[in-house]
């Protein structure tokens, strides 16, 4: 009696097509260190930026002062002080907590029957910006000493400086900023080196032609190679953020609840990623131009996302740029379930975002996609 055939398992080649392509990953002992030696030790090197030379101070004004006061020309001739502006009081309370600013100063200012101005200095900080509000202040007092002395004939007091008001926070390390861009530097590049490159080799060797001519589904086909390598991505997330949790003291807010959104944030990105590497492996006739792709599309994004310094420091034109870029939401949402101990549903915008730049990314990787 003839028995019908078993029917085609699809679930099971995706899983052997995975599992395949995850022991090749391993099979590469390069792909291990640059994908989590190298960030380690990018972390550990960046991560110790801004420990040397000079203080920097970053003061923000509580309400306008005229520029051309005597007052202010000498806050500004304090070494390393910048005067920042903002445009609502919620970004500037958000940087006083994370230590970007040094203080918050209210100038008030009157004058006598003689008039002569008299200053009353209110300064307001926080324990994020300890290592540099107890040596601007006393800068603050040399401001005091020149002002009086240029309009004091007798022994009145001209400037009044109040006791600083430092309210306790949450200290904002340097690898709270670090370690965030690190992950979106290590994930960008190792990931679309790893799909562009598979893909490529896979076409170029007509095994996708092969694939593509059995009874396994495209889509599965498509998955199975593209899971083993994010898969190998989110390893080496979860690598760095212990290492940067436990030796480094890196913030996560909610402990393993923190942790977790952090890793679904990083699959929402590597989602994107994979979309781009098949983008690039599919339009290019040899595997020399696949670098020059990368580097096209990742440097911009490295220098411009916030990786290793705030995207606040380019002019505003260049920063309306880098708000859209995808390693800039990634990077800015990140910090944000890390730090600011927010959900993952608070970071709706950046999601957005990247929802956008995925779906016109897949719209174009469908239709230059090749098997052969």
């Amino acid at each position: 009696m003839q028995t019908n055939p078993r029917p085609y398992s699809q679930s099971r080649a995706l899983w052997a097509i995975t599992r395949a392509s995850f022991k090749a990953i391993f099979a590469n002992p390069s792909a291990i260190i640059f994908s989590i030696l190298f960030p380690i030790i990018f972390v550990l090197i960046f991560g110790a930026f801004g420990n040397g030379g000079g203080p920097s101070y970053r003061v923000a004004l509580e309400q306008p002062v005229d520029t051309a006061d005597f007052f202010y020309k000498g806050l500004r001739q304090i070494p390393g002080v910048r005067v920042v502006t903002y445009a609502d009081t919620t970004e500037r309370r958000k940087d006083l907590v994370k230590g970007r600013l040094t203080a918050v100063l209210d100038i008030q200012k009157t004058t006598d029957s003689s008039d002569k101005p008299h200053y009353k200095v209110g300064i307001r900080s926080t324990t994020a910006s300890s290592n540099t509000i107890y040596t601007f202040e006393p800068a603050l007092q040399l401001v005091k000493l020149m002002l009086e002395k240029s309009m004091n004939e007798g022994q009145a007091e001209y400037v009044e400086i109040g006791e600083a008001q430092i309210e306790t926070v949450r200290r904002y390390r340097q690898i709270d900023f670090i370690l965030p861009g690190q992950l979106g530097f290590s994930i960008l590049f190792s990931t679309l080196f790893g799909i562009a490159f598979t893909f490529f080799g896979l076409r170029e060797q007509l095994v996708l032609k092969r694939f593509y001519a059995s009874p396994v589904s495209k889509i599965n086909i498509l998955l199975g190679i593209g899971f083993s390598r994010l898969f190998f991505q989110l390893l080496s997330v979860i690598v760095l953020l212990l290492f940067g949790h436990f030796a480094l003291n890196f913030t996560l807010q909610h402990g393993i609840f923190t942790f977790l959104e952090i890793i679904l944030m990083t699959i929402i990105m590597l989602f994107l990623l994979m979309g781009v590497g098949l983008i690039f492996s599919s339009i290019v006739k040899s595997d020399t131009s696949i670098p020059l792709l990368i580097n096209l599309f990742g440097f911009p994004q490295m220098m411009l996302s916030g990786t290793f310094f705030p995207v606040e420091v380019f002019p505003k034109w260049l920063q309306q740029i880098c708000n859209v870029l995808p390693l800039t939401q990634y990077n800015d949402a990140v910090r944000k379930i890390s730090f600011e101990g927010l959900s993952i549903i608070d970071c709706w915008k950046e999601i957005g975002i990247l929802g956008i730049w995925i779906a016109l990314i897949y719209i174009i990787a469908i239709r230059v996609l090749r098997w052969e």
